[in-house]
């Protein structure tokens, strides 16, 4: 029997991302600056109340998330219908792509950015014009002239990997020329709670415009990245349209309790920011000190480097010291001179660059 199914699926290739599970036989020891969660782990609050709640795995979740949803409009200051919860920030991608694109669909994306953008366009068969930059801010102009009309921008604020972050004023200015031309703006904001020097989210502006849709993760901000928790906000409309879509239970009931608990703990947030500005600092100086190394200016918790040496080859020899960085060859608008890594514990960043002395 031949199996029949879309054209898209059987070209498809799924990202490789980050993550100890993209090497095979690794150490269980090695340090992870693939991943980018936040460098002081979980809350401890999250530790207890998953504890506490385990007895509630027998019992299904809440189908509408009700009390995270309720704790997330104090969090957010945003009314509950322009909310909507997800087994992590990568199903309300998927979610919004299945609802939203179509081979009609004209979608821009600006590389190198988060790959399960282009993903998600290419599985719905859209027409994709990719925009090459190292730093959209300083291209905004030319940038805006190709939204366009009937489409779907892509953005990821502060963006992975480069960590170059948009200001409110230019993103003001994509979302009024999309919404001129009737297109929907998608803002990844999943690093934006970790950006220690400015707030330029625009979580709130969905009140404002019908064409916005944010995107959160408490995968970064709160290192809960085992049990799947994300969140967007967007106007009534679109939230109505992915709810009716949503995988029924897709969001457990850990995740729901412990996402509550979570975003009650603005010292957590604080203090990552602080670990996070005062080591980004560190890492730069001392990277930026060794032959072959050009680090990329970052908001947030990690930094793109551009290296003379292969990037793979790299990647392999600092496993051998017990450090795993992210091989950012895969990355479309990169090549095998870059690797990113996450910004972690002061202990961890100076065994990194010593590894680095090492090995160069």
């Amino acid at each position: 029997m031949k199996i029949q199914t879309k054209s898209s699926i059987i070209q498809h290739i799924p990202v490789t991302h980050g993550g100890k599970n993209s090497i095979k036989n690794l150490d269980p020891n090695v340090i992870d600056f693939s991943v980018n969660t936040t460098p002081i782990g979980i809350p401890l609050s999250v530790k207890a109340t998953l504890k506490k709640n385990l007895n509630s795995i027998q019992n299904y979740p809440d189908f509408h998330s009700t009390e995270l949803i309720s704790s997330l409009k104090k969090y957010t200051g945003l009314p509950k219908s322009n909310l909507m919860v997800g087994n992590g920030a990568i199903e309300i991608i998927y979610n919004f792509s299945f609802a939203f694109l179509s081979q009609k669909t004209k979608v821009l994306i600006p590389i190198p950015t988060f790959q399960e953008y282009e993903t998600v366009a290419k599985l719905n068969d859209c027409k994709i014009s990719f925009f090459k930059t190292m730093n959209l801010s300083k291209d905004i102009d030319s940038f805006i002239s190709q939204i366009p009309r009937n489409g779907c921008v892509f953005l990821c604020n502060p963006n992975n990997p480069t960590g170059k972050l948009l200001s409110k004023e230019q993103l003001n200015l994509i979302i009024q020329k999309a919404k001129k031309y009737s297109s929907i703006v998608f803002v990844d904001e999943c690093f934006i709670e970790l950006v220690p020097e400015s707030n330029e989210s625009i979580i709130l502006y969905v009140k404002k415009y019908d064409n916005l849709f944010v995107l959160r993760s408490l995968t970064k901000s709160f290192g809960l990245a085992g049990i799947r928790i994300g969140y967007a906000a967007a106007s009534k409309q679109l939230i109505e349209i992915l709810q009716k879509i949503k995988i029924p239970w897709s969001v457990n009931s850990l995740a729901q309790n412990a996402a509550k608990i979570a975003i009650k703990n603005n010292s957590h947030l604080t203090k990552s920011k602080l670990v996070i500005k005062k080591e980004l600092i560190y890492l730069k100086n001392k990277i930026s000190q060794l032959d072959g190394f050009e680090c990329n200016d970052s908001s947030t918790n990690f930094i793109l480097i551009k290296t003379k040496y292969d990037s793979t080859k790299l990647q392999q020899k600092l496993l051998k010291h017990k450090i795993l960085i992210r091989d950012c060859k895969n990355f479309r608008g990169l090549d095998n001179q870059y690797f990113r890594i996450a910004v972690k514990s002061h202990k961890d960043n100076v065994k990194l660059v010593k590894a680095l002395e090492k090995i160069t």
